[in-house]
């Protein structure tokens, strides 16, 4: 696969990554084999960036994803955050006070086998701390050869800048897709000025924009998605008739709608989105959206045709939304 630079870091990333976060129990209980073989292929199709998280599943997944990964630790990029307090039905708040950060790093460390972290992100900023003091303090981990680089989640182009004059932040991830497009309110152009690499979470709308999902029947008890806005009744209609025009047009592309979706994404040269799944087909047809090329005019097109205005409902409920920074303004 081909493959894109990790910020100016000299590590290179495949063009599209994997989202580990669904291996554990965000869309519904996952199991355990079907988990293990969808991480296996996505090594086997060239994917070589995973990214996880030291709350995704309180844990579990840094040692489910550390077990399989270690095999493979000289071929592959491996990120992982830290700085949410989980709570029981979202964050219970963000802590990324400097004295935390060594000890999550220690934590994550040891659940996941390995002896350094490539790729290691404050998962949201403090209100609380100046975003110099914390990244200031993950900046130290790298002096003592713990972490590779530093990446930031959820954050606003400003505080972007700013942590950026403490240390070379290598990656900014947040939710980024063609119904999700906050980042183009000056994120992605304060990424591409810094020469830090943009990595879309979610990058197929949480599953909407692949077109499978028509009706919330289908959608597991304990999937978190029915916590979300846009995918509780008095959205989720709207939301699915918004994207029907877009699956035809996949359609006529050739190629399914998650594919188009990723390659509008991947059109950007300094990004690398990393889509996740628990599913071995979806994993491979997410691979696929590497072939799909789109000209400019087609990127423009697509761009249109999902109206952002029109996406019907906020993306998280507000126990989650108050935790992610937005531009100034908005």
């Amino acid at each position: 696969m081909d493959t894109r630079p990790l910020g100016q870091t000299g590590i290179e990333v495949s063009k599209i990554g994997f989202g580990c976060m669904s291996l554990s129990n965000a869309y519904g209980r996952a199991d355990p084999e079907q988990a293990d073989a969808t991480l296996r292929r996505a090594l086997d199709l060239g994917v070589t960036f995973f990214d996880t998280a030291n709350v995704y599943g309180g844990g579990h997944n840094e040692r489910f994803v550390g077990e399989r990964l270690r095999p493979h630790r000289d071929a592959i990029v491996l990120a992982t955050k830290f700085g949410i307090v989980p709570g029981k039905d979202g964050p219970a708040g963000v802590d990324g006070r400097p004295e935390v950060v060594a000890r999550c790093c220690d934590e994550s460390l040891e659940r996941l086998g390995v002896d350094v972290i490539d790729l290691y992100y404050l998962h949201r900023a403090d209100p609380a701390v100046p975003i110099e003091d914390t990244v200031g303090a993950m900046a130290e981990l790298v002096k003592a050869g713990k972490v590779r680089s530093l990446g930031l989640s959820e954050v606003s182009s400003e505080t972007l800048r700013r942590a950026h004059a403490v240390h070379p932040i290598a990656a900014v991830q947040s939710e980024y897709s063609l119904w999700t497009r906050d980042p183009e309110q000056g994120l992605l152009a304060a990424c591409e000025a810094l020469g830090t690499t943009f990595v879309p979470f979610s990058p197929l709308g949480r599953g909407m924009l692949t077109g499978a999902l028509q009706s919330l029947e289908r959608m597991p008890e304990d999937d978190t998605r029915r916590r979300f806005p846009r995918f509780q009744d008095e959205h989720f209609a709207k939301n699915r008739d918004l994207i029907a025009a877009f699956c035809a047009r996949a359609a006529a592309k050739g190629c399914q709608p998650g594919q188009l979706a990723l390659a509008w994404v991947m059109a950007r040269p300094n990004t690398v989105p990393i889509p996740g799944t628990k599913r071995v087909e979806r994993v491979e047809e997410n691979v696929g959206a590497v072939d799909v090329t789109l000209d400019a005019d087609e990127v423009a097109d697509l761009s249109a045709l999902i109206p952002a205005d029109e996406v019907s409902g906020e993306r998280y409920p507000p126990s989650i939304l108050r935790t992610v920074q937005r531009e100034p303004g908005r």
